[in-house]
């Protein structure tokens, strides 16, 4: 399972990485994996505002469907379209072309609440348990 460095991650199994003052928000390879094939993606719209925690869309697979959690509060600045043809590119690249939606931060002090990459191996190990 892939845990790249550089990046946050959310006890949700949502990424994040910072774009100026803005944050990247995808879902990891766990959690990619977690759900099997993924044939739906939906976001809610661009430009709403969120808090940390609320659903910014769901994610559905041949086995469930799941909601995707913003890691901070602010508005959405983009979503990634592309995946509304082809969500099955989340379980080829969730770290790259994948990315969920774009979050401009309203509180960039949020992202101490994540975890880096090392924690959250950490914690996915305790939750195997």
């Amino acid at each position: 399972m892939k845990i790249p460095e550089g990046l946050m991650y959310t006890q949700d199994h949502e990424w994040a990485k910072i774009e100026k003052k803005a944050i990247r928000v995808g879902i990891t390879d766990h959690a990619q994996s977690e759900l099997g094939d993924i044939v739906f993606v939906e976001f809610i719209e661009k430009g709403s505002h969120i808090t940390a925690g609320e659903s910014l869309g769901t994610i559905e697979s041949v086995k469930a469907v799941s909601e995707i959690y913003a890691p901070v509060s602010g508005t959405i600045l983009e979503v990634n379209e592309l995946l509304l043809d082809t969500p099955e590119l989340v379980n080829q690249d969730c770290y790259g072309d994948a990315w969920m939606a774009l979050i401009e931060m309203d509180d960039p002090t949020e992202t101490d609440n994540l975890m880096n990459a090392k924690v959250y191996g950490e914690f996915l190990s305790a939750e195997a348990k």
